[in-house]
């Protein structure tokens, strides 16, 4: 099978120096130690302090085929910046190896691949050039460029002037503009607007159709949802998960660590989710349109009036698409210091479209938030085998409702 880009056990170390600290040191001291560290890092960069070793990257492999759209998610440090840097070719993998067949264009950081005291017009054909272009084939697209930039009034400034917004817009327009058979985009298009950030998207899902391959690293689950087919889930330097879109950004939102925050007057245990059959389920899915009872334990370290228990859902981009309140059914908790209780909130019919989704769960007193958990637990909703829409849901859709239909009467 033919590959755009192939990875194969791919490792990159970096080796991090901690200093030791001295008590006490004139400026001549540190002057002299200066010049003396300099000589011992040159002849070995082990002396002059303590070293560790760090893998950013640990036997990653995988392949992506040509026209694959394909997004890279991760959390912060997870090793997305270090691959596309390798793949890329601004930095070399410790162990490994990998394969990129075309030329390679990349959007990685504001200012990449631009000469700050060169003018716009320079740039774009400076990196022309580096993509291996003729300069014929660059002025072909050249207005193309500038038109979807929207920099044409500053194009023959150096663009050390530009703001970190026209950086991006005039760079991502080069990009994807030159006719690269790779285009790497990392997070730098947080940079622009929304209506910037819009347009480049459909720039990316463009190139694609085109048979070209995208590879995109973003944040924003929204984004990669709507550009990419296929995702790979990076975790601590190794790859978690390479499969559709959908799945990864799954097992990314399930393995969201809870966050615990409050002023510890109440603590939360023992979050189980119940069927409409009142069995415990231990691996939190439940059918469309099916019961499900969210149980958990409250403990008091303190006395608490007039609590409200509060539970927001959050779908697998953050956003949140149900808030629950225990002041809705009007539960009253007034609770002293040591008592534990159990209490159950009942949804009924879950209308959630299929995915998964997060519970935010929070303990409040008056105004004082005794206890807030992010993400505490996690539900995966299933579609019913009722169903009978062949297209199945859209993907922007968040609930879906099935009602009742009748005919009335025919009228003509």
């Amino acid at each position: 099978m033919t590959y755009a880009i192939k990875v194969e056990n791919l490792g990159k170390r970096y080796l991090i120096g901690h200093q030791k600290k001295e008590s006490y040191s004139t400026l001549r001291d540190t002057l002299a130690n200066g010049v003396r560290d300099i000589w011992k890092h040159i002849r070995n960069p082990s002396l002059g302090g303590e070293v560790e070793e760090f893998w950013a990257l640990k036997d990653v492999s995988f392949e992506i085929k040509p026209g694959d759209r394909v997004g890279i998610i991760g959390r912060n440090g997870a090793g997305k910046s270090t691959l596309l840097k390798i793949l890329s070719r601004i930095t070399e993998p410790t162990t490994g190896r990998f394969t990129t067949r075309g030329r390679v264009a990349s959007l990685l950081e504001v200012g990449t691949g631009f000469h700050p005291e060169l003018t716009g017009r320079e740039n774009i054909f400076l990196n022309g050039a580096i993509l291996g272009m003729s300069r014929a084939d660059v002025k072909r697209q050249f207005d193309a460029i500038v038109d979807f930039s929207g920099v044409e009034k500053f194009l023959d400034t150096p663009v050390k002037r530009y703001s970190s917004g026209m950086y991006v817009r005039l760079a991502f327009a080069v990009a994807a503009h030159l006719e690269p058979d790779i285009l790497i985009v990392d997070e730098v298009l947080a940079v622009g607007d929304a209506e910037f950030q819009k347009k480049c998207l459909g720039k990316m899902e463009e190139v694609g159709k085109e048979g070209r391959t995208v590879v995109f690293v973003s944040h924003n689950m929204g984004a990669v949802r709507q550009l990419c087919e296929e995702g790979i889930f990076v975790q601590n330097g190794k790859t978690m998960s390479h499969q559709s879109i959908e799945k990864v950004i799954g097992c990314y939102t399930a393995q969201s660590k809870s966050t615990l925050t409050g002023s510890g007057g109440a603590s939360i245990s023992n979050i189980h989710l119940i069927d409409s059959q009142f069995r415990k389920l231990d691996s939190n899915q439940i059918t469309h349109g099916e019961n499900v009872r969210i149980s958990l334990d409250i403990s008091f370290s303190e006395y608490a009036r007039f609590c409200d228990i509060g539970i927001n859902i959050r779908d697998q981009y953050g956003r949140i698409v149900a808030n629950i309140q225990s002041m809705d059914s009007d539960l009253v908790i007034n609770q002293q210091k040591g008592d534990t209780i159990n209490v159950v909130s009942l949804i009924e019919k879950i209308q959630f479209s299929p995915g998964t989704y997060s519970l935010d769960i929070s303990i409040v007193s008056s105004t004082t938030v005794l206890c807030h958990i992010g993400s505490a637990c996690h539900l995966q909703v299933f579609i019913s085998e009722k169903l009978k829409r062949p297209q199945g849901i859209p993907d922007h859709v968040i609930e879906f409702v099935v009602a009742d239909w009748q005919l009335e009467k025919v009228i003509t």
